[in-house]
């Protein structure tokens, strides 16, 4: 007989000396989504989602995108976390059927796009990060085009694309909500920092926007994260410039030549 979610902490493992696993992923995935299918309350519901998130089983995924639209906040954040932490597993199912979701599914599809930072969702992201109308959305978008793996684009395609997400936060910067803006400012932070080498001048622009908005917005937290950004940056130009004499220094052997006693 199929194990219940009752008594599923007993099968979990085994008694006994080497804590065996009862049961393999399947037959575990199985068990939680049905447990989430079958939650009879706003409560069991969460409790359910947040297990099967956690079990960080593959198989899982349909069912916590599915939990985006299920109209629970908390079920559909801890579904989020868990798709999050499925990583590129997560990024096609999400893709695919991002634009037959309702909007609130869809916001919430594009918090875990972001939090996975694929450059699939690449598109996605811009679009969202640009001309959605929910603040929450635009800013959890543009954070995620801060968090782009850019190691999984081909090495001709790399600055090009770059070029292109510098450009989408140079406009995003200066998006009416405080809040996005400040997103922007985290986002051109570590733009600046990947590209600093490969693309200085596409750098220097982020520099002389990041002063821009210093002087100029009217939010004290977005003035404060660019002073953060700026010295993020500044370290990271120092440790640049030094970093080849500290190499050679330690590859030096120190001369132990005769000498006058």
């Amino acid at each position: 007989m199929m194990p219940t979610t009752d008594n599923l902490s007993y099968n979990w493992l085994a008694v006994n000396d080497s804590s065996k696993i009862l049961m393999n992923n399947s037959d575990l995935a199985q068990i939680l989504i049905r447990a989430v299918e079958e939650a009879d309350s706003s409560d069991r519901l969460l409790d359910a989602v947040q297990e099967l998130a956690a079990a960080g089983i593959e198989e899982s995924v349909p069912t916590l995108i599915a939990a985006l639209g299920y109209n629970n906040p908390g079920a559909a954040v801890a579904a989020v976390d868990g798709l999050i932490a499925m990583g590129e597993a997560a990024v096609s199912p999400l893709l695919e059927l991002i634009d037959d979701y309702n909007y609130g599914a869809r916001a919430w599809a594009i918090r875990a796009l972001a939090g996975i930072g694929d450059i699939r969702a690449l598109d996605t992201l811009l679009e969202a990060a640009k001309t959605d109308f929910s603040l929450s959305v635009r800013r959890a978008a543009t954070r995620g085009l801060g968090t782009l793996r850019w190691h999984q684009l081909p090495p001709d395609q790399v600055e090009s694309v770059q070029t292109q997400v510098l450009e989408a936060l140079l406009l995003i910067s200066q998006d009416p909500e405080w809040v996005v803006r400040y997103a922007a400012v985290t986002s051109l932070e570590t733009l600046a920092i990947a590209i600093a080498v490969t693309l200085p001048d596409q750098a220097s622009q982020i520099t002389n926007q990041l002063q821009q908005i210093l002087d100029t917005d009217a939010d004290l937290g977005v003035r404060t994260r660019v002073k953060f950004a700026q010295e993020k940056i500044q370290q990271q130009q120092h440790q640049e410039v030094f970093a080849p004499k500290r190499k050679l220094q330690d590859t030096e052997v120190p001369y132990r030549g005769g000498g006058r006693r």
